[in-house]
């Protein structure tokens, strides 16, 4: 594996797809990407946590991030994954549709989540990517995840 530097400009993305846009989070964020697994559900958690998953002897919840988002719902296919993320101590599964790419973009690249306060409530996101032809939806994990909020009820 070839090692490359990144200046302090730059960030590295873990991108995926929620329906047709392309949304982000930090690579230093994400611990592993999974196929979909068998979720157990758990009575009485939000409808948007979809259950738990047996991680190597680690018990995680699994988030479904298009519910989370409030966007519409799609039947899990072959490209379907968990992204299992850290945020603080607390390990989480995210299942997206698919996940695309791992990318460097510089800071200045990205501007204020201001921009798009529309279809996504403006604290779930961190910021939004410009590339050349397309927008990355960079997310705001620790939001998402609630940490501070209902999470620490689970």
């Amino acid at each position: 594996m070839s090692e490359q530097i990144y200046s302090n400009s730059e960030v590295q993305l873990v991108v995926f797809k929620l329906g047709r846009e392309e949304y982000s989070v930090s690579i230093l964020q994400v611990q592993e990407i999974k196929r979909i697994t068998d979720i157990t559900r758990v009575p009485h958690t939000p409808d948007y946590i979809k259950g738990v998953i047996n991680l190597r002897g680690s018990v995680l919840p699994v988030i479904d991030l298009k519910k989370r988002l409030n966007l519409p719902q799609q039947v899990i296919t072959e490209d379907t994954r968990i992204i299992i993320v850290k945020v603080d101590e607390l390990s989480v599964g995210m299942i997206v549709d698919a996940v695309s790419e791992v990318m460097t973009i510089n800071q200045e690249n990205i501007d204020s989540p201001d921009v798009v306060a529309g279809s996504v409530a403006a604290s779930y996101l961190s910021g939004v990517g410009k590339l050349e032809n397309r927008l990355l939806i960079l997310l705001n994990l620790e939001e998402i995840i609630g940490i501070g909020q209902e999470t620490k009820a689970i």
